[in-house]
């Protein structure tokens, strides 16, 4: 039997938190805790590792709900869905840098709240599935947005085919099913999931760090408790990942 999504509730309006509870109960989704602080949060993603966090943005406290999510993210690869009174500019750039899997406008629809969740499952088992091997069809392989030599990697930009030197990449950034390629010159748009991006990159090179990105370890410059930094960008990194990174960079 397959064992129910774990989830968080963020939310400093506690009836509103019970409530999102239930709803939650109903659909068959194992409730981790309600919790009114981002600090309360931390605490308790770190003791009881949910599969999804259910985060308001606009919390009571020292730290506000984005400010939660940037934290949890430095530790911990966990989904977050956004909820909100609030759904102005300002605030939603500050919540889509932390890569959210989904906005829910308060007052919300139980309907809403449902699909997000079986939205941001049906993304988690998607990601964590290996390539489908239809891709090595005929017609597939006219699709691909990039292709692979030694030294370098060809990709699809603005309905042309663009060689890129793999050494002059320096990190890949994850936009929900877009990535960006960062590289010692331009930056590249693909329309493509960062997954699927790194089964195309050459092994050695290349390493996943967060939920959101990849660096060329090549381009290392430091790694601390929370980040790394490549070419001068401090980029996340997840502790579940960050062993793999110390590993390679020992064989270097």
């Amino acid at each position: 039997m397959e064992k129910p999504l774990r989830i968080l509730i963020v939310e400093d309006e506690m009836v509103i938190g019970a409530n999102i509870s239930l709803q939650l109960s109903k659909f068959g989704y194992e409730v981790t805790g309600i919790v009114p602080r981002g600090e309360e949060a931390l605490v308790h993603v770190r003791e009881n590792q949910p599969d999804i966090v259910l985060l308001d943005i606009n919390l009571k406290g020292n730290i506000d709900g984005i400010q939660t999510a940037e934290m949890m993210q430095k530790e911990h690869d966990i989904p977050v869905i956004y909820l909100t009174a609030n759904a102005d500019d300002a605030h939603f750039n500050r919540a889509k840098a932390t890569h959210p899997y989904a906005f829910i406008s308060k007052p919300y629809k139980s309907l809403d709240l449902k699909r997000a969740i079986e939205l941001t499952k049906s993304r988690l088992q998607t990601e964590s599935q290996p390539e489908n091997n239809n891709h090595h069809n005929g017609n597939a392989a006219k699709d691909k947005p990039s292709s692979i030599l030694t030294d370098s990697i060809f990709v699809r930009n603005h309905d042309k085919m663009v060689k890129i030197i793999v050494k002059d990449i320096y990190y890949i950034e994850a936009d929900r099913n877009y990535c960006r390629i960062f590289s010692k010159d331009k930056e590249y748009l693909l329309v493509m999931t960062l997954k699927d991006m790194s089964e195309k990159l050459p092994h050695g090179h290349f390493v996943r760090v967060h939920r959101s990105y990849i660096v060329n370890v090549e381009h290392v410059d430091e790694v601390a408790i929370s980040h790394v930094v490549v070419a001068k960008k401090a980029i996340p990194i997840s502790k579940s990942f960050r062993d793999d990174l110390m590993k390679v960079l020992q064989t270097i």
